[in-house]
């Protein structure tokens, strides 16, 4: 019997990804967005409708599922993207808890690693237009740190996750916990798609269960 896993954000840059990694890996897939209908037809991907911020309607379409990963992003062109970030990432977690899911794995942001002991996003030429965004995930990560019901885990993707790497699919990388891990360059990169490769391994290996990690190349 092959997993069933549910996917929160199924239609955005990273949940996209996610879901063909899960179902070319034969898992089933619970795909779930605002609008089911933009969600690719594939095998063994059941497109499912549903508003992150009515926690009565996810945590019945949560329900039965071995896993959650989201993907949530509340869209980075947002005037209200710090709110609506902070709003949706409670209620999802408050879904999950309610749909009696265990494993719980979110997608933040860069922002919350650490380079010489200070945050990313603390920094000041982090930039501008994203800075809202970024500082809701690190406020998020700190919050879900205290969940004791979620075996949770928070992922911050690598510094550069659109820097030419667009399908690029290694399979390959490198994890660490609070700092980016940076290539022979000094450069933080990992493909979407090997955002996904990540999220999907540790969703088979629980390396990094009730802890925040990231990757790259």
């Amino acid at each position: 019997m092959s997993k069933k896993v549910a996917v929160i954000g199924a239609t955005g840059f990273v949940g996209k990804q996610v879901v063909n990694e899960l179902s070319n890996r034969g898992y089933e897939v619970n795909a779930i967005a605002r609008d089911s209908s933009k969600i690719e037809t594939k095998d063994h991907v059941t497109p499912i409708s549903a508003d992150v911020n009515n926690v009565e309607e996810l945590a019945e379409v949560l329900k039965g599922n071995d896993a959650v990963i989201s993907a949530f992003n509340a869209g980075w062109t947002n005037p209200n993207l710090y709110n609506d970030f902070l709003n949706g990432s409670r209620n999802i977690e408050k879904a999950v808890e309610e749909s009696g899911v265990k494993r719980f794995i979110t997608v933040g942001g860069a922002g919350s690693l650490f380079i010489d002991g200070h945050q990313l996003v603390d920094g000041a030429d982090f930039p501008a237009d994203i800075k809202p965004g970024a500082t809701a995930a690190r406020d998020y990560m700190n919050e879900i740190k205290k969940n004791d019901t979620l075996d949770w885990t928070f992922f911050s993707p690598a510094i550069e996750m659109h820097a030419g790497t667009a399908g690029v699919r290694k399979g390959t990388y490198r994890t660490a916990l609070e700092n980016p891990v940076f290539d022979e360059n000094g450069r933080s990169v990992l493909s979407v798609e090997d955002v996904a490769v990540v999220l999907v391994d540790e969703l088979e290996q629980n390396n990094f269960v009730k802890k925040r990690f990231t990757a790259g190349y």
